[in-house]
């Protein structure tokens, strides 16, 4: 079983703080913490609420500032921050003070049954999670800026995929999420209402957690 359990989002169960960002704490066979929301305050207090201490792997999805925004919150937390290889030099050195940097630009192996999509997108350039859940995979996205179906299409071609969860961004082809197991609409996800009429389809927000 792995364990996915949102600290960052839109929306927030009583206790949590909602506020404009994302980040998704993974555990299965090592701990990742993808994305860290906009604001370093509000991703300690949802981690402390949650209980989360700290992770093998940060993966950060791209330099948006709702998703790294955070980071000061958990750089001494972790052993290895995973970022695009496309992300500015100036973020680079800053980080790389503090916590070792695996750059990524192609599909990579990061541990075992944690992959990295590789850097997609043209204009904003942007990698997502794919994680093992046992009877297949599950993607993580941050705000999908390169098309949810370019990631999931360059995710399957390697994975079987039975789940995504993230940021959907603009991403309208709803038909296409009806063959998978569990699609979480998140952060930045303008079809939200449509997708979550969805039989599969489940609600996001900071507090909740999903055990696939």
């Amino acid at each position: 079983m792995t364990e996915f359990f949102i600290v960052y989002d839109n929306d927030a169960v009583d206790g949590y703080i909602a506020d404009w960002g994302f980040s998704c704490y993974i555990k299965a066979k090592e701990r990742f913490l993808f994305d860290t929301g906009a604001d370093e305050n509000i991703l300690r207090h949802n981690l402390s609420l949650a209980g989360i201490d700290d992770f093998d792997y940060v993966f950060l999805s791209h330099e948006h500032w709702d998703h790294v925004g955070g980071l000061k919150a958990v750089l001494n937390r972790t052993s290895y921050l995973v970022i695009p290889r496309s992300f500015s030099n100036r973020f680079k050195r800053d980080v790389s003070r503090f916590v070792e940097v695996l750059e990524i630009r192609d599909f990579t192996e990061i541990c075992k049954g944690f992959y990295s999509t590789g850097e997609l997108g043209t204009f904003v350039k942007e990698h997502s999670l794919i994680v093992e859940v046992g009877r297949g995979y599950v993607v993580v996205t941050g705000c999908s800026h390169p098309g949810l179906d370019v990631i999931l299409n360059v995710a399957e071609s390697v994975k079987r995929i039975i789940g995504v969860i993230g940021g959907f961004h603009g991403f309208s082809k709803i038909e296409m999420l009806e063959k998978y197991e569990i699609v979480v609409p998140c952060h930045c996800t303008a079809y939200k209402k449509e997708i979550l009429r969805m039989r599969n389809a489940r609600r996001c927000f900071a507090g909740c957690r999903f055990d696939i």
